[in-house]
């Protein structure tokens, strides 16, 4: 059949329609204006497939919700690496200022000389919030550093380094807005009659001179404490003590002396059991901390390095009251006992020690009876954590003073914390006794409300000598409104003064008790609206961490702490002796 004569179907039709626009496409393509002035046939398979594809991109378009919750997780992404930045470059400039202080104005000699002695707890918050412009400031200890006390314990493990917790204390009083004299030295004797201050220089090396007279008009006492052996022989010949940097390096050398002698060559099986039982004396936080961080050391390192000492490492903890921890409920006592239980820590209540030898202890203990036994604990480590005593320097101040001839555990002090029987002498911290525990907490609020009072006493001196020349220049004016303007002046001083003298005695704000109790797991007691909030676990272990890092003195101290703790999970605690 010739082509004319095809006969016509659909098919033919549609084919047709392809073949033309074939070969439109590919003989011209027509203009924008052309094509909207004409129409061109497209083929019917593409009008199939538009239209396909409109039908999915209507389907897969995101709902506005979608939309809505991506575009927030992008500008949260976007918030949070801006703040990241922020923070850095925040602590940047922080550490950037500590690094170089401005210079400062050398303190006026015509200003009272106020003369601080130790740089614990109470003399480092009084200087940190001290206004040294305002008073001659000279301070005197021994150490020319802070120490951040309640992470001394995982210094005797090596979970933390020794100086990751110290900050010398000319990084911070380099920054004060007047100059501070530092002296390192020990107080030996306080004369208030005369008010002067002996000092005597202990290092190493000396100068030509070793000992001076520092004089004074007002003296703040913050020399602390020494460890209480209440009289026990043998205590500080053979026992250790966790007080000091000095103590924990000890700590841990004995450690590791008695893991390496225990496994010597032909050693015998008691004498082996005897150097590797440590015995911790005194159940508060630091002995029960330091038990946990021994376990701990065993348990993750000690074991998998030195496998020999696994059946014979032991730890006991030794407390002469019925219970570990009494400061904290019993809720959470009875939750550290039953830790301790688990870890395999022994715990000998209302036990007291008689006497200590190089090898073993001499111990009174109260059985369910009532009887009383008197038993041997050998030990190759004795940690004595129990009881302040005075410091001679103290006890001789008190001597001097007759209201302190009542006084025992300290310098008594009154509401002001103004040491009773004096006027110019103030007590903060473990050498006061003001009727509150003897922590470090207590000890750095006494410092911040001395702070305080003192800046308030030197401001009631400037609005006083104000005054005194307002009054005079009332008299020498003559003029009815100039003697209006001062009058108005003197009484909005009047005002200031009343306001700056309204300053209430020291009440101390208890914020909580915290204690790590071994095997990541920590105990809390917190204050929490008018009552205590008690937890303890893993999280509170979290809790222990954080608090004690945002408590840290520097950005310095914090950023060390935080990288000794990455080091030691990392590649857990160095076993090297030194």
């Amino acid at each position: 059949m010739a082509p004319s004569m095809r006969p016509f179907t659909t098919a033919s039709f549609l084919g047709q329609l392809q073949q033309a626009g074939r070969r439109s496409f590919v003989t011209s393509r027509p203009s924008p204006i052309a094509s909207r002035a004409r129409w061109t046939p497209r083929p019917a398979f593409s009008q199939i497939a538009l239209r396909q594809s409109i039908r999915r991109a209507s389907t897969e378009a995101p709902k506005p919700k979608k939309r809505r919750f991506r575009s927030f997780l992008r500008w949260t992404w976007r918030l949070s690496y801006l703040s990241a930045f922020a923070g850095l470059g925040y602590i940047g400039y922080g550490i950037w200022e500590m690094r170089n202080p401005d210079d400062q104005p050398e303190p006026d000699p015509s200003k009272k000389t106020l003369v601080i002695l130790g740089t614990g707890w109470g003399a480092v918050s009084l200087l940190k919030k001290l206004d040294t412009e305002n008073y001659n400031v000279i301070v005197v200890s021994p150490r020319n550093y802070f120490l951040f006390t309640p992470l001394l314990p995982s210094c005797t493990t090596g979970t933390i380094e020794h100086r990751s917790i110290m900050e010398p204390i000319r990084n911070f009083l380099r920054h004060k807005k007047a100059a501070v004299k530092f002296y390192e030295a020990e107080a030996t004797k306080i004369d208030y009659v005369k008010k002067i201050v002996h000092i005597n220089d202990d290092s190493e090396i000396k100068g030509d001179i070793s000992s001076t007279e520092v004089p004074f008009d007002m003296l703040v006492v913050g020399v602390g404490a020494e460890n209480a052996t209440f009289g026990i022989p043998g205590v500080r010949e053979h026992g250790l003590f966790l007080k000091e940097v000095g103590d924990a390096q000890r700590i841990r050398k004995r450690i590791m002396d008695c893991c390496e002698t225990a496994t010597f060559k032909d050693q015998p099986p008691d004498e082996i059991k005897r150097l590797l039982h440590m015995v911790v004396v005194g159940g508060g936080p630091t002995g029960v901390e330091f038990a946990g961080e021994l376990q701990d050391f065993f348990n993750s390192d000690l074991k998998k390095w030195i496998p020999d000492i696994t059946d014979n490492f032991h730890v006991t903890l030794v407390e002469a009251l019925p219970n570990v921890l009494p400061m904290f409920s019993k809720q959470l006592i009875d939750y550290t006992e039953k830790t301790f239980k688990e870890e395999t820590i022994s715990i000998r209540t209302k036990t007291m020690v008689k006497k200590v030898t190089d090898k073993y202890i001499e111990a009174e203990s109260t059985g369910p009876d009532g009887k009383k036994v008197l038993e041997k604990i050998p030990f190759g480590l004795l940690v004595w954590a129990t009881g302040n005593a005075l410091r001679p320097v103290v006890k001789d101040l008190m001597m001097q003073i007759p209201a302190q001839k009542d006084s025992r555990r300290g310098l008594a002090v009154n509401e002001y914390l103004v040491v009773r029987g004096t006027e110019n002498v103030w007590a903060v911290g473990d050498c006061a006794v003001a009727n509150y525990a003897p922590t470090a907490q207590v000890a750095a609020q006494e410092g911040a409300f001395l702070a305080h009072m003192f800046n308030s006493m030197a401001k009631t001196t400037e609005i006083e000598q104000q005054l005194a020349k307002l009054s005079e220049a009332q008299e020498k004016a003559t003029a009815k409104d100039s003697r209006d303007q001062i009058f108005s002046e003197i009484k909005d001083l009047q005002k200031r003064l009343r306001r700056v003298k309204s300053i209430g005695p020291f009440e101390y704000s208890h914020q909580g008790s915290l204690a790590y109790i071994g095997s990541e797991k920590a105990v809390a007691d917190i204050s929490w609206m008018s009552g205590n909030f008690a937890t303890g676990g893993t999280v509170t272990y979290f809790f222990w961490r954080s608090a004690y890092l945002s408590m840290c003195f520097s950005t310095r101290n914090r950023i060390l702490v935080l990288m000794d703790w990455v080091k030691s999970k990392m590649f857990g605690r160095d076993v090297s002796r030194e």
